[in-house]
């Protein structure tokens, strides 16, 4: 028989409840509250997340966040700056002890993001995993030269055309894995990099050039506009097919929410955007 997982869809919410929620449903996952779970949402206003190892004052031009009116938030997770804006953002909550989750960081970030490779597939696109291959593909992992997301395929990061096409992050905490990440729809890259910090002008030039030639968004390799709508629908039976899983929609209860809304302010805090 097929495993039942719950599956929430919370549409665009603020960046401090959609950080909040990952969190939360981790907690429940842990205590045993809830079975494993996958989650898909958006974001309003349009947020700037930066990896929880990320120093925000050096590598973030805060002026120009304000300026533009973009949402600000740190991730629990690690990795870099991710403009979440026209995309489908997903989040799978589950037991590292889970039979079919392999104990390295990597290989369970496969295993879950067959989930997002079947899902690029029922959108008729030709993805696959990257493997770094080559001694400089592996150390450039390790000393990434750009505070921007999808600057580089990691390992198993998901490609098409040899281009970078979901960016995701992975944290461990209370015996629980959660993997969230984005799957741009589209992206506005002069946008993006105009909100991080570069040494000189022509150094922000030759990454954003170079940035071209890494990531793309759904909506450059397709002829007609796939929307979230349609996104949503692919990546939902992706899940289902990839993991060997059947998704059951699940409403949060009231105090559920209210525990989220709680937790919120934990992710508005300075203390906790500016802590690094």
């Amino acid at each position: 028989m097929t495993e039942q997982w719950l599956f929430i869809n919370t549409k665009k919410q603020n960046p401090y409840f959609n950080m909040a929620l990952d969190e939360a449903l981790m907690n429940w996952v842990s205590e045993g509250q809830l079975q494993p779970v996958v989650r898909f949402y958006g974001w309003n206003p349009k947020t700037l997340s930066i990896g929880y190892f990320q120093q925000l004052e050096k590598e973030i031009d805060i002026d120009k966040v304000k300026e533009n009116h973009i949402g600000l938030v740190r991730r629990a997770t690690g990795g870099r700056g991710v403009l979440h804006d026209h995309e489908l953002t997903y989040s799978v909550i589950v037991p590292e002890s889970h039979p079919d989750m392999p104990k390295t960081v990597t290989e369970a970030y496969r295993v879950i993001s067959t989930g997002l490779l079947e899902g690029f597939r029922n959108l008729g696109l030709d993805a696959y995993f990257a493997i770094p291959r080559t001694e400089e593909q592996r150390a450039k992992l390790k000393d990434p030269r750009s505070s921007v997301c999808f600057d580089a395929p990691s390992w198993y990061e998901l490609v098409v055309e040899g281009r970078k096409i979901a960016g995701s992050a992975q944290t461990r905490q209370k015996g629980v894995i959660l993997q969230h990440g984005s799957i741009l729809q589209k992206i506005d890259v002069d946008e993006l990099f105009g909100l991080f910090k570069f040494k000189n002008e022509r150094l922000m030039t030759k990454m954003k050039d170079a940035f071209h030639d890494k990531a793309v968004a759904i909506n450059e390799l397709t002829d007609k506009e796939v929307t979230i709508e349609e996104m949503e629908d692919a990546f939902y039976r992706g899940f289902q097919q990839g993991l060997n899983i059947q998704l059951i929609p699940y409403e949060l209860t009231a105090e559920q929410l209210a525990e989220v809304h709680e937790l919120s302010k934990k992710y508005m805090s300075d203390d906790w955007t500016y802590r690094r």
